[in-house]
């Protein structure tokens, strides 16, 4: 009996791990424009989240800024959001939370790769700084999902 239980869980972890998850998109011209890579000028600092892997393409993953929900991920797409200079912290959530600290300076871009892992039944990530040419590769192969605005008071 356990040994079915085990197989039929990893068996819908497979079908989860090879699926399409779909998230609320953004307009094809504020994908344009997001692909620019203009830092900003309003003394924020801008930070790109991406997943631009097929694998896990099944599972929606949550990402958060400072405990604020900016939206989720699927396979292929990432939010772009400005902070204010500063400590922040970035989560993942599938089914692990990957925690990244990010200490942003004002008028810069920042990328951060949601790395897709194996998880016992379902997906888990991993968050990851990468440089400008990695990040802008990623952000590249991925379209824009639309965030959620963060509260002023807490950017």
């Amino acid at each position: 009996m356990k040994k079915r239980l085990f197989l039929v869980a990893l068996s819908v972890g497979a079908w989860l791990l090879s699926g399409c998850a779909s998230v609320p998109m953004a307009s094809a011209q504020a994908d344009l424009t997001a692909k620019e890579f203009k830092a900003p000028t309003n003394g924020k600092a801008g930070v790109y989240i991406y997943r631009n892997e097929s694998f896990g393409g099944g599972i929606k993953m949550d990402v958060f800024v400072d405990e604020w929900l900016i939206g989720s991920t699927a396979q292929q797409t990432y939010h772009y959001v400005e902070v204010t200079p500063g400590l922040h912290t970035f989560r993942g959530k599938a089914e692990n939370n990957s925690l990244l600290s990010l200490d942003a300076a004002a008028n810069k871009l920042y990328y951060i790769w949601q790395e897709v892992k194996m998880g016992f039944v379902v997906a888990r990530n991993k968050l990851q700084l990468v440089d400008e040419q990695k990040g802008q590769a990623g952000v590249g192969e991925s379209q824009l999902a639309l965030s959620q605005p963060i509260p002023e008071n807490n950017k």
